[in-house]
């Protein structure tokens, strides 16, 4: 098909100062050096299929209102999923990042049985690796839709039908082939549905039991067919459903350690749901780093005055410059990357629009990424840190840790001594005001 994207540049290249129409990096240099590495490898980002090309702008009060052709009901439903994946590959390839991740049903229709749809997804599956060759684009992760279809009303894993478990087992089963055989780096499940409308009808205690049975069998399955992709669980509290069991990432892990799933999954945190769940990204994402479950970002934001997801794309380098700053002291991305788990605006409705949202997200990452190195390089904060709790690191903080003080003995002491601690200042505005200076002077 001719290109869909006539107006933009191909590829969208680095200029370093502002562009008249905006379709250029200010930031964003791929090949620039960054705590030595190159920020493109840092970064790691990519664009996902089912917000950028599979919605069509509709929401509960409006249809559809972007120009998406190939969802016109009218056409044949396989040659509508070629055109959005030609459509999709270029806009890729024009924004210059190297990956991108889908659901099975973003990418291909369903059929009159599922193994139809099975066959369907192979032959998307089968062209969209041809055009990864083609192009050099890779695939951060795969994951199966299964929250939309009215099947998964009451869940998936944790539904009361064992059967709509068993269909959920067969499209996942399906899609880690798939996220395989494209060579992926990861695959992720989003219990969007895992959880509860009331408790009224609700087990939670055999639904947590169910959920825990579904994750051991992908576990063994990727094992089995030996994908080396990371398994991760993205976090949220709630939206769609009331409550959800994967509702942040201290609940996941809790989940994890008590079913000794703990070394099989690692999370996948949405800036959007962190906030939520009434926590900052940055805590979500040294929550997980602290804890050795971190692996991937889906990198938006939500609207402060609304409290539901909203997907926004990322323009606030202050809200992300200290989540990536976690991200860089912990030694940065693995497998993951940040995904643009974005949505445009519904008003947003020319073809070059989905290029200014992404370029402005990928820029405000960039430059998120500069400060957070020189963070790092000045020790602003960790030489605060280290001072903070240099107790800890010799004499009796040390003994304590390493468990050879008791409560009694300690108790002694403290009495013995007239032990009277002096508070001491946590400097909490000084550290403010040295983070805004690295975010203003980063050139």
């Amino acid at each position: 098909m001719p290109d869909f994207f006539t107006s933009v540049p191909d590829p969208v290249a680095y200029a370093g100062q502002p562009a008249g129409d905006g379709l250029a990096y200010q930031v964003y240099d791929p090949e620039r050096i960054v705590a030595g590495k190159r920020m493109e490898d840092l970064l790691r980002i990519g664009v996902c299929y089912w917000h950028s090309f599979a919605w069509p702008g509709a929401d509960i009060f409006g249809a559809g209102t972007f120009d998406r052709p190939w969802l016109d009901p009218a056409m044949d439903p396989m040659d509508a999923a070629r055109m959005k994946q030609d459509a999709a590959f270029e806009f890729i390839s024009k924004l210059g990042v190297k990956f991108f991740s889908f659901h099975d049903v973003d990418m291909s229709p369903p059929g009159d049985t599922l193994a139809e749809t099975k066959a369907n997804l192979d032959q998307m599956v089968d062209r969209a690796g041809e055009k990864m060759d083609e192009t050099g684009i890779g695939l951060l992760w795969g994951t199966a839709n299964l929250f939309s279809h009215p099947r998964y009303a009451a869940g998936a894993a944790t539904n009361p039908d064992p059967e709509v478990f068993q269909y959920a087992a067969a499209q996942v089963r399906h899609m880690l082939d798939a996220t395989k055989k494209l060579d992926g780096s990861n695959y992720v499940l989003w219990g969007g549905r895992e959880g509860y409308e009331t408790l009224l009808n609700t087990r939670m205690g055999q639904e947590a039991d169910q959920l825990a049975r579904f994750m051991t069998m992908v576990a063994e399955y990727k094992h089995s067919i030996g994908f080396t992709g990371t398994l991760l669980i993205e976090p949220k509290p709630q939206e769609p459903t009331k409550h959800q069991y994967d509702y942040d990432c201290a609940t996941v892990h809790g989940f994890l350690e008590r079913y000794d799933l703990a070394n099989e999954y690692k999370v996948n945190i949405e800036v959007n749901h962190a906030t939520l769940s009434g926590h900052s990204f940055q805590h979500e994402v040294a929550y997980a780093i602290d804890n050795g479950i971190f692996c991937s970002v889906d990198a938006n934001r939500g609207d402060p005055q609304n409290g539901w997801d909203t997907d926004q794309f990322p323009n606030s380098v202050d809200e992300m410059s200290l989540a990536v700053y976690e991200i860089l002291r912990g030694g940065g991305f693995t497998t993951g990357g940040f995904m643009f788990d974005t949505k445009l605006r519904r008003q947003s409705i020319d073809r070059a629009d989905l290029f200014h949202g992404h370029i402005g997200g990928i820029d405000t990452l960039a430059r998120s990424l500069l400060v957070a190195e020189s963070l790092l390089d000045n020790k602003t904060l960790e030489s605060v840190r280290d001072d903070r709790y240099a107790g800890w690191a010799s004499g009796s903080g040390a003994d304590i840790l390493a468990g050879e003080r008791t409560l009694a003995d300690l108790a002694d002491e403290a009495v013995a001594n007239d032990l009277e601690p002096t508070p001491v200042s946590g400097a909490q505005e000084h550290l403010e005001n040295e983070v805004n200076k690295a975010i203003w002077n980063i050139g």
